[in-house]
């Protein structure tokens, strides 16, 4: 069990990366330089919505620190307005400007062609969706460590064999 457990942590963390190198490899058949793979994710995690930082934060998989630099760099480059919120002054919401939309778009149509290649691949529907379902539980199991902490699960001491 310990095996397969750590090998699932590696292989997330390896999807993951490779799934940053689909996307940059996608921004440069576009010829888009002015922004980078994580702040593309960033965007197409926003796509139509308004959302504040701290939501976005809570979407995807960004450190707090990381949302607001990324979010500055994209709003500099015209991919994100930035407004504060006519509610709560201390908050600051962000949507993407026609650029943002634009790109959003290209990136869908990514997605599009991948899932049309997948046909031609053992990984159908079913697969994808039992996937899903076994990383749900997971991320639940973690999600719950984390709310209880981590002190609550029992420690199996090195020398109690």
């Amino acid at each position: 069990m310990k095996e397969s457990y750590l090998n699932l942590i590696a292989l997330v963390e390896r999807l993951h990366r490779q799934f940053l190198e689909l996307v940059r490899t996608e921004l440069d058949s576009l010829g888009v330089q002015d922004i980078n793979n994580v702040q593309a994710l960033i965007l197409f995690n926003i796509g139509s919505a308004e959302l504040t930082v701290g939501e976005l934060t809570l979407r995807g998989c960004y450190l707090g620190s990381n949302v607001s630099y990324n979010v500055k760099k994209m709003v500099e480059n015209d991919y994100l307005i930035q407004e504060r919120s006519p509610h709560d002054r201390r908050s600051i919401r962000v949507r993407l400007t026609p650029k943002g939309l634009d790109l959003c778009a290209k990136l869908d149509a990514m997605h599009d062609r991948h899932i049309a290649s997948l046909a031609s691949t053992p990984v159908d529907e079913a697969t994808i969706e039992g996937t899903n379902a076994a990383l749900k539980r997971v991320d639940r199991f973690w999600t719950q460590i984390v709310d209880r902490g981590v002190r609550i699960m029992p420690r199996v001491s090195p020398t109690a064999a």
